[in-house]
């Protein structure tokens, strides 16, 4: 799985793909008639590719609620929601991101697998974050409490709560100071936050990593 900054940069990666023609190979003829170039609501898709991860920040809603939500996880959109759409290929990215991390070899790299991949992922965010340089108006949209039809119980205060950290998250590239802030924000990882933070600091200092980070980045679509 990756972090949500990321989460915008595979799904900037996907707009840009779609631009290019690049990706038309993998979208089935129903998906590429209803998501054209033009015609995403990219606003939507944005919420949608970082909405899985709410879990985090309510207890009530499980794991596979979020993740579990579609039978096959896959690039066909075919009569989803501009939103939904977005949530699945949060889905999918979390899937490709781990095909490749294994490929490369990265879990066997020091620092990597601590915390369940936490710092990783963490680390990933401020690695790749200058990919996409529309942040104000995204922070502005996530700021306006987005009402969200979601077919299991979520509550509005949560999402308005999940979307409002990430807003504050995105405002600028990730340090210590904002890493530590977001981390916080989730009552599980409270008590890890120290150990998460020194994991970042050493991840840092490994080449190889962040080499493998930036082939991900590339390679995702």
């Amino acid at each position: 799985m990756a972090s949500q900054i990321a989460h915008i940069i595979y799904t900037q990666k996907f707009f840009s793909s779609i631009e290019s023609g690049e990706i038309i190979s993998k979208l089935g003829e129903e998906e590429r008639d209803k998501y054209p170039l033009g015609k995403i609501n990219k606003d939507e898709f944005f919420l949608g590719s970082v909405f899985p991860d709410i879990r985090r920040v309510d207890e009530n809603i499980r794991r596979k609620d979020t993740h579990l939500y579609f039978p096959k996880i896959n690039l066909d959109f075919s009569g989803l929601t501009h939103f939904e759409a977005g949530w699945k290929f949060h889905l999918y990215c979390d899937m490709k991101r781990e095909e490749l991390l294994n490929k490369y070899g990265f879990y066997s790299l020091e620092n990597t697998t601590d915390f369940y991949n936490l710092p990783a992922k963490i680390w990933e965010d401020e690695l790749v974050y200058d990919y996409y340089n529309n942040w104000e108006k995204l922070v502005n949209f996530f700021n306006s409490s987005p009402k969200i039809k979601i077919d299991f119980h979520v509550r509005q205060e949560s999402i308005d709560f999940w979307y409002a950290i990430l807003a504050k998250y995105f405002e600028k590239k990730p340090d210590n100071k904002s890493m530590r802030a977001f981390l916080l924000k989730q009552p599980s990882l409270v008590k890890k936050v120290d150990g998460v933070m020194a994991c970042i600091e050493n991840l840092r200092k490994n080449k190889k990593a962040a080499e493998i980070i930036n082939k991900i980045k590339e390679e995702i679509i």
